[in-house]
């Protein structure tokens, strides 16, 4: 059972590393996470701090017993780092330089909002499979340029198909992200992940089951191909179908990246909850 997978031995620097939903999943994120259907918001750089306490009742993941302990996760020791950890208060320059640095040319600093990384991670992982984010959006990426790109049929405003193109820049990071890569950097800085858990309001809860968590229910988002009907209420467009308008955060950001665009980042959340969970991934 215990096989160490084989993976295509790659230049530590041609690593990249997307924060997503993990963002991370860490990032990941992740990622891509302007979850509010709005045509323009302000960034999370705006933001002075961080929630002390989760928007919502806790989740499962606020229990004591864990599910999907991080020592399980199958992280490949020739990518392990064995850089000591800096305190969580003070690990956003060693984080962006360690995420910029993984990111092959991709400009992956632009996209970051530069302070206080981990946690920004944590409270959007945790809001993924809510509803709602609360009164507060705090988001480790910034959000896509420009406004949703919208057309006209028969009078029913559709999210056009060119809006997609907006998520370039993260599809970018996504597509070349190693799976095996981005488990053992999490994997390591784990205690970070854990301990901005805890100060987010779960003293009992483990990152990694809601990390899981979250990315089970981004799994689960439908897959449209028709066109998406929209409504504009106030300074944001939701959806006219109340079923998708009901979906949560992670799922709502599924459905409006495009088909192909969610079908690829489901593709690579599938390896990376593979790996987390101690099973094999062929690379």
């Amino acid at each position: 059972m215990n096989h160490r997978v084989r993976k295509k031995q790659t230049p530590y620097g041609s690593w990249i590393i997307a924060i997503v939903v993990l963002a991370a999943i860490v990032a990941a994120g992740v990622y891509l996470v302007r979850l509010a259907m709005q045509p323009s918001t302000p960034t999370a750089s705006s933001v002075q701090s961080l929630p002390a306490t989760p928007a919502t009742s806790a989740p499962a993941s606020a229990a004591s017993t864990i599910q999907h302990p991080i020592a399980q996760a199958n992280a490949d020791p020739a990518s392990a780092s064995t850089t000591p950890l800096p305190a969580l208060a003070d690990s956003d320059a060693s984080v962006m330089d360690a995420l910029s640095s993984l990111a092959n040319g991709s400009d992956l600093r632009t996209l970051l909002v530069p302070g206080q990384i981990i946690a920004r991670v944590v409270a959007t992982v945790d809001a993924l499979p809510r509803q709602s984010f609360g009164s507060t959006h705090i988001l480790p990426l910034r959000t896509p340029k420009g406004t949703m790109q919208t057309s006209q049929a028969n009078g029913v405003t559709l999210i056009d198909a060119h809006n997609a193109d907006r998520y370039a820049p993260y599809m970018t990071v996504l597509q070349n992200v190693d799976p095996h890569a981005l488990v053992a950097w999490y994997k390591h800085n784990y205690p970070l992940f854990q301990q901005a858990y805890r100060e987010l309001g779960y003293p009992r809860g483990y990152f990694n089951d809601r990390a899981l968590a979250a990315i089970d229910d981004m799994l689960a988002a439908p897959e449209l191909h028709d066109s998406i009907a929209v409504t504009r209420v106030g300074s944001h467009y939701v959806f006219v179908d109340p079923r998708l308008q009901s979906l949560s955060n992670g799922q709502r950001l599924m459905v409006r990246l495009g088909p192909e665009n969610e079908a690829q980042f489901k593709a690579k959340l599938r390896m990376i909850r593979t790996l987390l969970v101690g099973e094999q991934v062929a690379h």
